[in-house]
């Protein structure tokens, strides 16, 4: 796929709220880390007072909420996305404070001077990125001289290998973007960052409203076989996998924690 039609097809399925919106609610009903991914997520930043922070593709901004001391503590919070129609999201969920920006940026040309910010985020959106290298590089050069690159993504034996496995018979394959995973994330970043290390989350969903899986499963654009398969007749061969009225499906989330060399 060319970069321009890749480029095309990410800012059609991000371009509003809705399918996004599905994904994050089986999350947040369902999982068994009652913690939850955004929280650990945030619990593992190194962000003090008056630092500068940019996050690249920010998405509804929906982490931020409940953080707004953490907001407030930023000299500079930057929230950035790919999709404007998410940016609006962002801003309808967080509105207006003092240091916090909202910008339409794409990873690969960051419109920032050198050694802008102390930290850059970039969570569950590198594998969307057409040129790795470019995109990797632009924060890089973006950070200071000792700074922080955060990036939460998933790994290879999560959510969709169960479907995939569960909904054989109907020709899905894990065709999963796999461009960057806990699997191979570390060794994209080595060239990059003086420190890499890796972080897991363990979790798992716990369904048992059926209704809402299948919901999920038809918001994936990587689900496009089903497209002509009734709901119901999909409800129906999960009902399979259900034990004593629940249907357990496993999750792999991590993050990778990383820093920029402090000299050169």
């Amino acid at each position: 796929m060319s970069t321009i039609n890749n480029q095309k097809d990410v800012k059609e399925q991000y371009a509003n709220a809705g399918n996004l919106n599905t994904r994050i609610s089986i999350h947040q009903k369902y999982s068994t880390n009652k913690m939850g991914f955004g929280n650990w997520i945030f619990s593992n930043y190194k962000i003090s007072q008056g630092l500068k922070v940019l996050e690249l593709g920010c998405g509804t901004g929906d982490m931020w909420k409940g953080q707004e001391d953490l907001i407030k503590a930023c000299d500079r919070l930057v929230l950035s996305d790919f999709s404007e129609g998410m940016l609006e999201n962002a801003k309808a969920n967080l509105g207006d404070c003092a240091g916090l920006e909202y910008r339409v940026i794409d990873i690969q040309n960051i419109p920032f001077d050198d050694e802008s910010f102390d930290v850059v985020i970039a969570n569950m959106m590198l594998y969307h990125v057409p040129d790795m290298n470019r995109g990797l590089a632009e924060v890089q050069r973006v950070l200071k001289k000792g700074g922080a690159f955060y990036c939460a993504t998933f790994g290879e034996h999560g959510i969709m290998e169960f479907l995939c496995k569960a909904l054989n018979a109907y020709g899905v394959e894990d065709n999963a973007n796999k461009n960057f995973t806990l699997q191979n994330g570390k060794e994209i970043l080595e060239p990059f960052f003086s420190e890499v290390q890796r972080l897991n989350y363990e979790d798992s969903l716990a369904v048992t409203n059926l209704d809402d899986l299948v919901e999920y499963i038809y918001s994936l654009s990587s689900m496009t076989s089903l497209s002509s398969v009734p709901k119901e007749e999909i409800r129906e061969v999960l009902a399979k996998h259900v034990v004593n009225g629940i249907l357990t499906v496993p999750k792999e989330y991590g993050m990778f924690c990383c820093r920029k060399a402090s000299f050169f």
